[in-house]
């Protein structure tokens, strides 16, 4: 689709998607510039690494970027649990959700018995809230996928990404008319370039309003997945983030603050050579080495 159709979709929708459209006026229009030096690294970095590799940094203090293969489309994996929370979030800004409504459990929900969420008894009660972050800490299938019907399903969240320009970041996994999408992509599909936007729409508080911004951050904050790229950020530093990981896709987006450095990127991979689970897997090592990188020189 054209600019000017997503511009003509976007307000085609100002009634359903106020607040997405804000951000369409209230994006900076100052030109960024490549940080020239770092992407030479960053490409030594990638330099045979057997699988496909896709890398968006930005520099929030120069507003200087590296980009590799950063609008190529990849699999999210669990990352697509970052335009779900924005969906789920949309409904509680409209009133159709409560933060702190109590949801009941069924076992007709049930996706995983490795989820939490997926081992409560049959009419369990738990609040909307704990569902959202066991989605985003412990990556929770069975509550992403709650949280996913919750939102309106796939269809909504991707209008909701289309809304806000992002023309490559969509669900496929139960969404009429992606099946084959998801054969190629599975849950989910993304670029470096728009996961890592979708992220920094969120933490400059872009998308909603800023008390639902906030509690997005701060849910975004508690990863329990943080043996990979966020091992190389300082543990007094503050770190925004979401991991995605299947057989052979590896990819992270992170949002990093402190000591005087603020700065987000993503890193997808696929179609890798390696599989398997352990630490020193080679997409995850290289996830690892970028983030020493990252927080070395910016």
């Amino acid at each position: 689709m054209t600019n000017d159709g997503r511009k003509k979709l976007s307000w085609g929708m100002k009634k359903s998607f106020p607040f997405f459209i804000l951000l369409l006026l209230g994006v900076p229009c100052f030109a960024q510039k490549k940080n020239k030096k770092l992407t030479s690294e960053i490409n030594a970095l990638v330099t045979g690494f057997n699988g496909n590799v896709g890398i968006y940094v930005h520099d929030l203090k120069s507003n200087k970027t590296v980009t590799i293969n950063a609008d190529t489309i990849y699999p999210t994996a669990s990352m697509v649990k970052v335009p779900i929370l924005v969906g789920v979030m949309d409904k509680i800004k409209r009133g159709e959700l409560d933060y702190h409504q109590t949801l009941i459990y069924t076992d007709s929900l049930f996706y995983d018995d490795g989820d939490v969420v997926g081992n409560l008894k049959n009419n369990a009660k738990i609040e909307l809230s704990k569902v959202i972050m066991l989605m985003l800490t412990t990556s929770d299938n069975t509550a992403s996928l709650w949280l996913q019907s919750l939102a309106g399903k796939g269809t909504r969240i991707n209008e909701l990404m289309d809304s806000i320009g992002l023309k490559d970041t969509r669900v496929n996994s139960r969404t009429p008319g992606r099946e084959n999408n998801r054969a190629q992509y599975g849950w989910g599909q993304t670029t470096p370039r728009e996961m890592a936007k979708l992220m920094e729409m969120i933490v400059t508080k872009k998308l909603l309003s800023d008390s639902l911004s906030e509690k997005m951050i701060r849910v975004l904050g508690r990863n329990y997945w943080d043996e990979q790229a966020i091992s190389q950020v300082p543990a007094n530093v503050f770190v925004a983030s979401k991991n995605g990981a299947v057989n052979a896709s590896r990819s992270e987006v992170l949002y990093v603050k402190g000591n005087g450095k603020e700065y987000i990127f993503c890193i997808c991979t696929k179609d890798n050579f390696d599989k398997s689970w352990g630490n020193d897997n080679e997409a995850w090592i290289l996830a690892m080495k970028l983030s020493k990188l990252l927080w070395e020189r910016l």
